[in-house]
């Protein structure tokens, strides 16, 4: 089961609502809708997102900066539709897939077998043995708010929860929950 909800600091304190991400298909997408929610163009907004038991995430947004990440189980995430938003090449050190193909520069003379077949279903495009067993991202994105990078890294089951509890914003977070 997954859980998302956006946290906004504004003025008044923080401000929760929950959020569908079914037409979030990138960090941009996640970024821009973060930023429809503040009531104010300069306010942080922290994009929560969770899988029960497996795996959390953070995303925060400070403006028009970019939107900084952390993900507390990168090998668990990347199996995951939402998490995969998260993991992206930058934050896995990897070199960004080149979407445009010279056709051009490909010699295609016909004799080409294709693409080999993924064994035992899995994603030709999911490269497993990049992806991290544990924590990637700015382990740093919450200390100015109270959360050390060493709490972080700590969180137990219920993190969402202790992080919004160490922001002051635990009962605006139940209210969507």
């Amino acid at each position: 089961m997954y859980f998302a909800a956006l946290l906004a600091r504004t003025e008044d304190g923080w401000e929760a609502s929950d959020t569908e991400l079914d037409d979030v298909e990138t960090l941009s997408d996640l970024a821009d809708l973060a930023r429809e929610s503040a009531s104010d163009a300069d306010d942080t907004v922290l994009v929560f997102i969770e899988q029960e038991d497996a795996w959390f995430g953070v995303v925060r947004v400070d403006g028009e900066e970019d939107p900084r990440v952390f993900v507390s189980s990168a090998a668990a995430a990347a199996r995951s539709s939402y998490g995969e938003l998260l993991l992206t090449d930058e934050l896995l050190g990897r070199e960004p897939k080149d979407e445009d193909v010279d056709l051009d520069a490909l010699d295609l003379d016909g004799t080409e077998d294709g693409e080999p077949e993924a064994e035992d279903g899995e994603d030709p495009d999911t490269d497993m043995s990049a992806v991290p067993s544990g924590p990637v991202g700015d382990i740093r994105i919450l200390d100015d708010l109270g959360v050390s990078a060493k709490e972080l890294l700590a969180l137990s089951d219920d993190a969402l929860s202790e992080i919004a509890e160490a922001l002051g914003a635990a009962e605006v977070l139940e209210t969507v929950r």
